[in-house]
């Protein structure tokens, strides 16, 4: 443990020692918390610093250099090695290895220039997580770092201005220490943020680097395999931000990317041919005319993009005008809309949709529409291995039922009621996925109830596909936007009824992420406002963004009755007419401020110093006087003197001065004063230390 008595070098190195531990553990800590981790390394990485808590205390021995070396080069290869092959390659094991690095030169640390390679060892691990994250758990690594490397930069600063054994340190010393780093890393990330929102950047390199972050969007291309789509149901990763523009609120919306059509039992393609559309003026796409767009409810809507490897576009409803900027759309014969190319950024786009109503509910179309014979073809082929057993079912099933729509409703019903939802993926190689999902295992998740109630209508001769996209998702009070996840992706069936043409059914009953807590639900919002934050404003900050922000604050000052642009554009009489009104209304107030400004500039200083003495002498009245006390208290005795005619020259020493003093007790006072305060600045003697407050005050009173 330290002495009570220690001196400023070992306070200050204790300071140092802590301030690099929090540095290293707060940056490990910060990659643990955003994913970075494998489980071997953060064990190692926590041994390292547990040691090295112990070495602080004095508990146990600093290991040896040679065998943290070697163990730390041993481990790293290793780590490397295996990474080769793995998703995040070097890039990935990077960080966890330099925070690993890092703990294992503190563990073995014995001298500042060991000292120096953890703080750079540090700083490289910020970097690289910097270049491996595009959102916000690049500030929470920031954060960890920058006031541990403040306190660890000023206390190896001041260790070197200190030229050998210095006095005894104040108990506060390292309090000190810990508000001025703070203050100074507080300080520096206010002017940094003043500077990275004045200063907007290009985001081409941002866009460069998300182009290796994009979410793999399975089930969403011309081709598919059962069990995709479970996969990606196991992420949570936003793909979309919606803001939905209705008068109505609107739940419970699918959002649409893609239709498949023809099955061969375990892979689902869609071969219709597809075409560009022609350049829009102000790109804006018109897919429905006017004259053909049918009533109902409509809603337009906004969508934000994650960067895929997908090319879909999702829409609710059947879309009938998108708005969209440099980018090339294609469309098939089902009306499917998708992009040429992939997007390499969010991608941002604007559409105008009918929603579709129940069909119970809804009226019939007129004219009703018809399904061309080729694609009516198409949308009743079945697999070459068709298990017999699958139409006797759906024979079974809709018997009595008078109608297409009523036979698609009792299929859709009994899926829903007499089979299980699981996230679990059954083996990969089974012959008849779809009779091992029907007559076997009786449960499985969406891709298989809807591509089971497609076959089934098939097999009664009612055209049916298979269509996939997302449904439900949270809305965010916060960004006032509903957030689509990986999670949310889902495939349902579209049948071709007569009459009312192409109609929705869900077979799929709800799945447990449609009953996540309440409590989950929230923390996922507010993860996801602090991550539309920094793409809006960081990742993406731009002119136009730096425009936006100052037409918010233009309209905040408006709100607090502030008009500034309105003032700047002012000019001639109406400066003079309002800046007239302004004096005669504020002159008092503004009197009254001058005055009070006057005042403390006069006689703030001094006052200040007064109320500053005066509580040093209390504090050491109640104890021990610091060095730092008893040179604060001799300048106020060498200012009571002058004040008495006796000034002390500044070549002479303090004992000079006392000398030079006429004989009386006003000289045996100081002389006494004198000898106690070098006592206690030079030679620390604790014993008379209280005295010399006492000492002032009867200065002060002769």
């Amino acid at each position: 443990m330290e002495r009570s008595g220690a001196t400023v070098t070992a306070r200050i190195e204790r300071f140092l020692e802590i301030s690099l531990l929090l540095l290293v553990a707060g940056g490990a800590l910060s990659a643990a918390a955003c994913g970075w981790w494998n489980g071997p390394t953060l064990a190692f990485t926590a041994v390292a610093l547990l040691w090295r808590v112990a070495v602080i205390a004095s508990a146990v021995a600093r290991p040896p250099m040679v065998a943290v070396a070697g163990v730390a080069l041993a481990w790293c290869g290793f780590s490397l090695l295996d990474s080769w092959s793995g998703p995040g390659g070097f890039a990935g094991a990077s960080i966890p290895l330099l925070n690993f690095l890092a703990a294992a030169r503190l563990l073995a640390a014995k001298h500042g220039r060991d000292h120096f390679w953890v703080g750079l060892i540090c700083f490289a691990a910020l970097l690289a997580e910097s270049l491996e994250s595009s959102g916000p758990s690049f500030l929470l690594a920031l954060a960890c770092f920058l006031p541990c490397g403040v306190a660890a930069l000023t206390a190896a600063e001041i260790l070197g201005s200190l030229g050998g054994e210095a006095q005894v340190a104040p108990r506060t010393l390292r309090r000190h220490l810990a508000v001025l780093t703070g203050t100074a890393a507080a300080t520096i990330l206010l002017l940094a943020s003043g500077l990275f929102f004045l200063l907007p950047r290009t985001t081409d390199a941002a866009d460069r680097w998300q182009a290796f972050q994009q979410l793999r969007l399975e089930g969403f291309s011309n081709r598919i395999t059962l069990r995709e789509i479970g996969r990606l149901k196991a992420s949570s990763r936003p793909v979309m931000h919606i803001t939905i523009f209705s008068p109505q609120p609107v739940t419970g919306l699918k959002w649409r990317g893609d239709v498949l059509t023809a099955f061969d039992g375990r892979h689902w393609t869609n071969p219709e041919p597809v075409q560009a559309l022609p350049a829009a003026a102000a790109n804006h796409f018109v897919l429905v005319s006017s004259a053909e767009r049918p009533t109902g409810p409509h809603i337009s809507y906004n969508v934000e993009l994650e960067p895929a490897d997908s090319t879909a576009l999702f829409f609710a409803g059947a879309p009938e005008s998108l708005d969209l900027r440099d980018a090339k759309v294609l469309r098939g014969a089902s009306g499917l809309v998708r992009l040429a190319n992939r997007a390499p950024r969010t991608f941002r786009y604007s559409a105008y949709s009918l929603l579709e109503e129940p069909a119970e509910r809804s009226p019939a179309i007129h004219p009703p529409p018809s399904l061309d014979p080729d694609n009516a073809a198409r949308d009743l082929q079945l697999p070459v291995l068709f298990d017999p057993r699958i139409r006797e079912l759906a024979l079974r099933w809709t018997a009595g039922a008078p109608s297409d729509l009523s036979r698609a409703r009792a299929i859709e019903i009994r899926l829903r009621t007499d089979y299980g939802y699981t996230l679990e993926l059954p083996p990969a190689r089974i012959a008849d996925p779809l009779a091992n999902f029907l007559f076997v295992r009786r449960r499985g998740h969406c891709e298989y109830f809807a591509s089971a109630m497609t076959v089934m209508l098939r097999a009664l001769r009612i055209p049916a596909r298979l269509a996939t996209g997302f449904q439900s998702g949270l809305y965010s009070p916060l960004t006032g936007q509903w957030l689509i996840r990986a999670s949310d992706a889902h495939a349902w069936v579209e049948a071709w009824i007569a009459g009312r043409g192409w109609t929705t059914f869900d077979p799929t009953p709800p799945g447990p992420n449609q009953a996540a807590s309440s409590a989950a639900a929230g923390l996922a919002l507010y993860l996801d406002a602090a991550r539309t934050f920094w793409s809006r404003w960081v990742i993406n900050f731009d002119p136009s963004r730096q425009g936006a922000l100052a037409d918010r604050f233009d309209e905040a000052a408006r709100l607090a009755g502030i008009r500034w642009f309105d003032s700047l554009s002012d000019t001639g009489n109406n400066w003079e007419r309002r800046g007239g009104a302004w004096l005669r209304h504020y002159s008092f107030a503004l009197a009254a401020a001058l005055l009070l400004a006057g005042s403390l500039w006069r006689f703030g200083p001094r006052a200040f110093r007064a109320l500053r003495l005066s509580l040093r002498v209390r504090r050491a009245r109640r104890g021990p006087a610091t060095a730092a006390d008893a040179t604060l208290l001799y300048r106020r005795m060498l200012s009571l003197m002058d004040g008495r005619g006796y000034h002390k020259p500044p070549w002479f020493t303090p004992a000079e001065f006392a000398a030079s003093l006429p004989v009386g007790p006003l000289a045996a006072r100081v002389a006494e004063f004198t000898a106690v305060y070098n006592a206690v600045r030079f030679g620390r003697r604790v014993p008379d230390r209280p005295r010399i407050a006492a000492l002032l005050e009867e200065l002060g009173e002769r």
